[in-house]
């Protein structure tokens, strides 16, 4: 059994919490965050230790860690800590959910986590630091590079590279054989059916308000149906 530390308290941290602690390979013995950010000495029953300091805590000869933050800043904060981590000595783990199907050839980096409900197909290549939510969909041939968050949801169809730094949101679709410039942020809903460039923003088109309440519209469709 592995013991561990999960740098953050919020949601991520929450999450990959309950995930861990129910994994009869893993102990998670302690929290970490940056020492501005410490508000309280424990969270969910175990002790909440400044960054700077939990290397005298719970020393990297014993532990491993997890940065369990999401896509802060484009996933950059995630890989500052992630780099600060190993400088301390730390390995970082990687985790795949057991309701999650992977093909038996995936080639996963470290402080990757793919969570419940995601399918990754053959030839299917994850760098460093890849997070992938809940029902997420990744084509055969794919590579996601370092340091990237794919929403709930997200598709992304075969032979697709996802360059660095790059954040799918949920519901997305990135259709086949496209190339993801580093840092593109791609918006919740939007298919996208190109190559993006570095840095790009694609959002999906927004909720268009009809001019009627729903009462009226279920009366509407009543009546058709009649």
């Amino acid at each position: 059994m592995e013991r561990i530390i999960l740098f953050g308290d919020s949601a991520g941290a929450k999450l990959a919490h309950f995930a861990l602690s129910r994994d009869p390979n893993y102990q998670v013995v302690a929290f970490t965050v940056d020492r501005a950010y410490l508000k309280d000495a424990t969270f969910l029953g175990l002790p909440v230790v400044a960054f700077d300091e939990v290397q005298d805590a719970f020393p990297p000869q014993q532990c491993k860690m997890f940065i369990a933050i999401y896509a802060n800043g484009m996933n950059k904060l995630r890989a500052e800590r992630c780099a600060q981590a190993k400088e301390k000595g730390y390995s970082l783990i990687s985790y795949v959910h057991p309701q999650a199907i992977v093909a038996q050839d995936l080639e996963m980096g470290e402080n990757c986590y793919i969570s419940e409900g995601v399918v990754c197909r053959p030839f299917v290549k994850l760098e460093d630091d890849v997070l992938l939510m809940p029902g997420v969909f990744v084509g055969h041939d794919t590579v996601i590079m370092s340091h990237c968050f794919i929403g709930a949801r997200a598709v992304i169809m075969g032979a697709n590279v996802v360059e660095p730094f790059c954040f799918v949101g949920p519901n997305a679709t990135v259709m086949d054989q496209h190339r993801i410039g580093s840092e593109s942020f791609i918006g919740g809903g939007v298919v996208l059916q190109k190559d993006s460039k570095e840095k790009e923003v694609y959002r999906a088109p927004e909720p268009i308000l009809m001019p009627l309440s729903s009462d009226k519209l279920v009366k509407l469709a009543f009546r058709r149906r009649v």
